[in-house]
């Protein structure tokens, strides 16, 4: 790719951000995580504390890989839990990197705007390195970028529902309005494709779980992502053609036979 993605003062190679949860165990997390090339990786302390025994085994797995880890605030349901399990996120991982979340319905589990933008604005004071996870309102984004937000990071779909980019109006506005950000599709991914298009809008990456932990073969999930994800980068990077409403030729009738020249 010509460009690496950079993301506050980092710069990576790899445009898939990948999850640590809900594989069938440790250890095809690690083949997974490897064969995505991802180079950052989430980890919740709330549902993988490293205290905890499994928690203790898949972190040694994350630790051996040397990767940028992304703590996130899942669970949380208003700005002081995320701000106060942000504190002791930083403590026991050492980063100042953060998946922020504040989810403000179980069904869906939608984040909570109002929620999000004062625990973020706390949080960047504090020295995070905030990237919120958020619904596809412009708005709302633009909010975060206020609040001293240098990634954001909107949903394609409610997380786990592998719909895909369910509201592309609204996305294509956020790309187009907020071109100065990156802008990471986060939740909702269900197929390669489906992130290929993505990156061909001209998002910036992809962060997915479910998706690539849920296969039928995860590793080999993990590198058809990959491979998507480069696919549709490049295509963006090359400049895709401009659709048109009308059909045209693509051989010139200049050369042709005499006889057709006239029809």
């Amino acid at each position: 790719m010509k460009n690496p993605l950079k993301l506050y003062d980092q710069f990576f190679s790899s445009r898939l951000l990948i999850g640590s949860a809900l594989y069938p165990s440790p250890a095809v997390m690690d083949e997974a995580v490897k064969a995505s090339g991802a180079e950052i990786i989430t980890l919740s302390l709330r549902r993988q504390n490293p205290a905890q025994q499994e928690g203790q085994i898949i972190w040694k797995y994350i630790q051996e890989m040397g990767l940028q880890l992304l703590p996130n605030t899942a669970g949380c349901k208003t700005a002081q839990e995320a701000i106060t399990l942000a504190e002791m996120s930083r403590e026991i991982f050492q980063t100042d990197w953060l998946k922020l979340e504040v989810i403000g319905d179980d069904y869906n589990l939608q984040p909570d705007p109002y929620g999000l933008i004062d625990a973020a604005s706390e949080l960047i004071k504090r020295g995070f390195k905030v990237l919120p996870y958020c619904t596809d309102d412009l708005v709302v984004c633009q909010k975060l970028m206020d609040a001293g937000c240098e990634v954001l990071m909107p949903w394609g779909a409610p997380i786990g529902t592998g719909q895909g980019l369910l509201n592309k109006y609204n996305l294509k506005t956020i790309r187009e309005r907020l071109p100065q950000i990156p802008l990471i599709i986060d939740a909702g991914i269900g197929a390669p494709s489906q992130a290929t298009e993505a990156l061909e809008m001209g998002y910036d990456a992809v962060l997915l779980n479910t998706a690539v932990a849920k296969a039928h073969d995860p590793v080999g999930m993990a590198t058809a992502f990959k491979l998507a994800i480069d696919s549709g980068r490049l295509a963006y990077e090359s400049g895709l053609m401009l659709k048109r409403q009308t059909a045209e030729p693509s051989t010139p009738t200049i050369g042709m036979p005499f006889w057709h020249q006239g029809q």
